[in-house]
């Protein structure tokens, strides 16, 4: 059976983060002996899943390999599915009977038939804010999270002189309102490099059995706009990352940045295993998962 591998790029600020979610009806009240229907939600997983679906014509499951939370952008997730090879049935005529039944058409995407048309099958029938880049095939046993060997994130942060909101990308940065010192916050990264236990940049409730982790890069870059904003791009890249813990580190970097927090402090956060030693957990706007990375060519 034919497996495809998609790399989706969306914009997340209309979205209830990546994964499916169908969670019971507030308005109904189960006291009065009202059912609890189920509210499905818009993610990007559930969206693509319908596209797919309508390509193929029979029930698929999309798996991604991150479950970016609502309001959070991707440039480059990776998801994948399997379906039928789209065989055709051809019924043999009844003995006697003149008549050639018609043949039966399964649903499904050979591999024949090329990814290039199942790219534009599946774009044609998304929303503007989530477009499939690229549809490879790729053996029955590729899975999007367990082969990821690494990936990538950035947050973007903005500060204008004259306290002006950004307007033309206000869905994809994080407004702050005083100049940083990016010197001070590479100083800081540079020590949540390599492998660590980042329990403290992990929002409760990760539900994960540990919270080591490695991260390969960190990084900030500063960069003035035309009109003298200020742009300061947070990148990190690493094995894998628990629950929130992008944007706690972006929000601790930001609180060095203002001079609230030292390098030292963030030494003793990770130390310490202390949530409250870091800084806050930002918003969704700034995140954006950047790339997806596997050993071996898919």
């Amino acid at each position: 059976m034919p497996r495809y591998k998609l790399t989706i790029a969306y914009d997340g600020t209309d979205f209830h983060g990546w994964q499916k979610q169908e969670p019971p009806d507030p308005s109904s009240d189960p006291a009065l002996g009202e059912a609890r229907p189920r509210v499905v939600l818009r993610t990007v997983q559930d969206v693509l899943q319908r596209a797919v679906r309508g390509i193929v014509r029979e029930p698929v499951i999309i798996s991604g390999a991150s479950r970016t939370d609502a309001g959070v952008h991707a440039r480059a997730q990776v998801a994948a599915f399997t379906c039928s090879d789209g065989q055709t049935d051809e019924p043999s005529a009844p003995p006697g009977d003149e008549a050639i039944p018609s043949p039966r058409h399964h649903g499904g995407w050979p591999i024949s038939r090329g990814t290039d048309r199942l790219l534009r099958a599946v774009n044609s029938r998304l929303p503007g804010d989530v477009v499939v880049m690229v549809a490879d095939a790729v053996p029955d046993s590729f899975d999007p999270i367990v082969d990821c060997t690494a990936k990538a994130y950035s947050y973007t942060l903005h500060f204008s002189p004259r306290g002006l909101p950004p307007l033309w990308d206000r869905r994809y940065v994080q407004q702050v309102f005083t100049p940083l010192d990016a010197a001070r916050m590479n100083e800081a990264a540079a020590l949540l490099v390599g492998e660590h236990d980042f329990a403290a940049f992990a929002a409760a409730g990760h539900n994960r059995a540990t919270t080591i982790r490695t991260v390969h890069s960190l990084a900030v870059i500063e960069r003035t706009l035309e009109d003298g904003s200020l742009r300061y791009r947070i990148d990190i890249a690493g094995s894998g990352f628990l629950w929130n813990m992008v944007r706690i580190i972006a929000g601790t970097l930001l609180e060095v940045g203002r001079g609230r927090l030292s390098a030292t402090d963030v030494a003793r956060a990770l130390e310490t295993r202390n949530r409250r030693a870091a800084g806050p957990t930002l918003p969704p706007t700034g995140l954006c998962l950047e790339w997806i990375r596997y050993e071996r060519p898919r």
